[in-house]
């Protein structure tokens, strides 16, 4: 018998992709010589937000800026626990100076903000499951997001971490490989990890839903749950069916211009958690 879900309301952080272009490639999905259609990216963007705000969610805006194409991935850029922020760093220089404009965004709203001293890239390696050994930090580092800056979370935050290596240059952010489904539990691509931290998942999530590669090759595990509805890639058909059997909802949404950066639903998102 499935388990019945219940949503809790949130919060989250988007930026328009008014300025969105593959100009760089800074991931296995980013090729330059694609065009992107950047009408048809906004249009899809715009759906996702409706989409979210449809659910019951609030969602705020953060202003995008020329020459920073990829601010649209609003989940790199903090990482935000019970109303304390730690800011990112990223890895690439192209990027560097989205960091500010986060800075920015959160300070104006008068929440604690955590400046880096380590490489990080928000919530594309941090991933906060509220209720699970009391409120658990899962944090991904391999590609892009510094061992030190785990250590240096936690105590920004004062959350346990756990860190976990990812091994497989495709899922080169923690978002792309494993996403908190409920206050509980998380959904997760075994094969982007290394076998420790494999068995360190098992271990902490026993009931999670394993999703395989075809799933995680569609972007399914770049997803946006409220505990009930599962906002996912509409291409991540087999996922949506297992997060079913499971007792979500699963809410498709078509994300094939943002996929184009390597990133869909969850890369859009920040989720504000004050």
């Amino acid at each position: 018998m499935n388990q019945q879900r219940f949503p809790r309301k949130r919060t989250y952080l988007m930026c328009s992709p008014e300025y969105f272009a593959v100009e760089y490639a800074i991931n296995p999905w980013m090729d330059v010589t694609t065009p992107v259609d950047r009408d048809l990216a906004v249009k899809q963007w715009d759906r996702l937000r409706e989409t979210l705000v449809g659910l019951g969610h609030e969602v705020h805006l953060l202003s995008p800026e020329q020459g920073l194409p990829d601010m649209v991935y609003a989940a790199n850029g903090g990482f935000m626990v019970d109303g304390s922020v730690y800011g990112a760093r990223f890895k690439h220089e192209q990027r560097a100076a989205e960091a500010a404009a986060h800075h920015a965004f959160y300070e104006a709203q008068g929440w604690r903000f955590i400046a880096p001293s380590e490489t990080n890239e928000g919530e594309g390696d941090f991933a906060y499951v509220p209720e699970a050994h009391g409120g658990l930090i899962l944090a991904g580092h391999g590609f892009r997001t510094e061992i030190p800056a785990h250590a240096e979370a936690q105590e920004a935050l004062g959350r346990p971490v756990v860190s976990l290596r990812l091994i497989d240059p495709r899922f080169y952010h923690l978002d792309v490989a494993l996403a908190a489904i409920d206050d509980t539990n998380v959904v997760y691509f075994p094969g982007a990890f290394s076998a420790a931290s494999q068995r360190v998942l098992t271990q902490l999530f026993p009931d999670a839903v394993i999703a395989d590669d075809e799933d995680a090759m569609a972007f399914g595990l770049n997803l946006v749950s409220d505990g009930a509805n599962v906002v996912l890639n509409s291409e991540a058909t087999r996922l949506a069916g297992k997060l079913k059997a499971a007792g979500y909802t699963p809410v498709p949404v078509e994300l094939a211009e943002l996929k184009k950066g390597g990133g869909s639903v969850k890369c859009c998102i920040a989720e504000l958690r004050h």
